[in-house]
Order: structure tokens, then sequence, then C-alpha cells
């Protein structure tokens, strides 16, 4: 991946390995028939402070689930690898073993890349992206402007699996290795918000700059990928903290335990919005409290909306 596509998980990734390892010491890959129990264990790519704070707060919302785990129930993949980023991602991919691997703090496009590598593994291996859900991103930016509102997308060859998804309601323009963004800005000029995917052939660090002047002077708002890009000049965006993507893994492998089903690969379930409002006032764009306040929480597992504006 690019260098921007990485920046808002640059914590997560580094040399150093950290596991943490529930119901037995050791660290080294097994094989299933070698596993007695049900276990856990935490890949990490680093022993950064943010990447410690993450693996100590999943180790405690994972330990009551294999704790009680009845080992005369257990499934026939008895050892279950939760990867935080992506050089752990790299690392649970390349382990010789029948085993079920989670994949959290990694961004879609990484993880597409990583796994497409081992598409005998697919059944056995499952995420939660880092970056924010699409369809979130879209109802914030309804709740904003208070109305249905023209959005476009610029898809590079990271984002370019999102087209079928987007493009009933959002106007797509691809940007091939050799376009220029500005051409393809220009293209867009009729949508009056610019949704930001994490793509390096477009939000690299030569361009981003460049796209946020443009949108801004075009009066264009730019729903984010992340908390960092609205502080720099995006309109607003949906995030999730730690708490809230853990949360989501531990549901993940609790329901694994308990059904023998993994769940397909997913968007963040629950989320909080980050808008910027000196954007906003310059783009004379009057964000209610129920924008701000668009969010979805592990305690409650619902929406806090008000019903779609109608077309």
């Amino acid at each position: 991946m690019r260098r921007l596509t990485q920046l808002p998980y640059r914590l997560l990734s580094g040399a150093a390995a950290l596991a943490l390892l529930a119901g037995a010491a050791q660290a080294d890959p097994v094989k299933d028939e070698e596993v007695t129990g049900f276990r856990f264990q935490i890949i990490t790519g680093d022993d950064s402070q943010v990447t410690r704070r993450i693996a100590e707060d999943l180790y405690k919302r994972l330990v009551p689930t294999f704790g009680a785990f009845r080992t005369e129930l257990a499934q026939r993949r008895r050892m279950l690898y939760v990867a935080i980023g992506p050089t752990a991602l790299r690392d649970a991919v390349g382990r010789r073993c029948d085993c079920v691997v989670i994949s959290a703090f990694t961004s879609s496009q990484v993880w597409r890349a990583v796994t497409k590598g081992v598409p005998g593994r697919a059944a056995s291996m499952t995420a939660v992206y880092a970056e924010p859900a699409p369809a979130d991103q879209l109802r914030l930016a309804a709740l904003l402007y208070r109305r249905p509102v023209r959005v476009g997308a610029i898809l590079g060859r990271d984002t370019a699996f999102l087209r079928p998804e987007l493009e009933s309601e959002v106007e797509v323009q691809p940007l091939a290795l050799d376009d220029d963004i500005n051409h393809t800005l220009n293209r867009m000029a009729r949508a009056e918000v610019l949704l930001a995917l994490p793509d390096g052939d477009v939000y690299n660090p030569e361009n981003v700059r460049n796209i946020l002047l443009s949108t801004y002077r075009r009066k264009q708002g730019v729903i984010g990928f992340s908390a960092d890009m609205v502080k720099v000049g995006a309109l607003a965006t949906t995030y999730s903290e730690i708490e809230d993507i853990n949360t989501q893994v531990a549901e993940i492998a609790a329901s694994f335990v308990a059904t023998g089903e993994l769940a397909p690969p997913q968007f963040p379930r629950y989320f909080r919005t980050l808008v910027n409002e000196g954007v906003a006032r310059s783009l004379d764009v009057r964000v209610s409290d129920e924008a701000r306040r668009f969010a979805r929480s592990p305690a409650r597992s619902a929406v806090r909306m008000a019903p779609a504006p109608a077309p």
C-alpha cells in the first residue's frame, strides 16, 4: 500500500512482535491437533503504547468467552488469532495452522491485498476494517446538509472494488495511474460532497492538500476517512475508537465459538461523528445537533438518527 493509505494505522505497524496467549504460555504457531481446549492469541506488529492499549483492552474482552468455553463443544478449529494491524495480519496469514484469523485495525484495501494470496484460507479469515463504512459516511452527508446531496467519489486501484456498492448512490470517477487529479476533480464539478476513501493512488501526500483546497474553493464538502483528515480540512467523518473496534472483534469471536460460523469481513459497526465546525461555517453548512450526535454505540447497538430526508 502507498503511504497515505497507511497513515491512519501507522502506529499499528512495526518490526517488533508481541503476543498475548490465553490458556497457555506458547508463542509459536501450533497445529489444531496439538491444541487442547480452545485458545486465542493476540498478534501485534509493534509494542507501542497505542498497540499495548489495544491488546490489553481486547484481551479483557476475549477472556470471558474463552474462559467459559466447554471443550466438549469446541469447534474443529480451536486456535483463534486476532491480528492487530497490517504487520500482524501478514504474520498470522503466514502461520501454518488450521486456525481462524480475525484482522483488526487494518484497512479493507490492505486486507484484500494480503489475503488474495491465500484464497484457500478465505473461509477461516475475517476482519473488522479500520476505515468507516461508506454507507454510514453517506448517511452523515445527508444529515449534514439536511437533504439528499449529490456525492462524488474518486476511486483508484485500491478502492475500485467498491464501485458496485457505491455507484447507485455516488458519482464515481476512476483515477488511473497517469491521470491528473485536477482533471478528475473538474469532472466532479456538479458534486456537492466528495466522499474520500483511503486509496494511495488518490489521497497521497502530494494530492491531499490540493484536493482539500480545490474542493473548498468549489464549496464542496469532503467527508474524510479519518479524524486526522477532518482536523486538516475535511468537513466531517464517522470514526471508531479502539473500544468500538475491540467490541466488534469480541462479538465476532464469541459468535464463532458458539456456532462455528465465522462472520464475513465487515466495516466498523460502532462509531461516532467528528465535524470541522470552521469548515462547515465556511461552506455555509448549518450543522444540526442531530448530525453531531450521529453514532452507533455498543451499549445500545442502535443508530441515533432521524428518518432519511425525503427526495
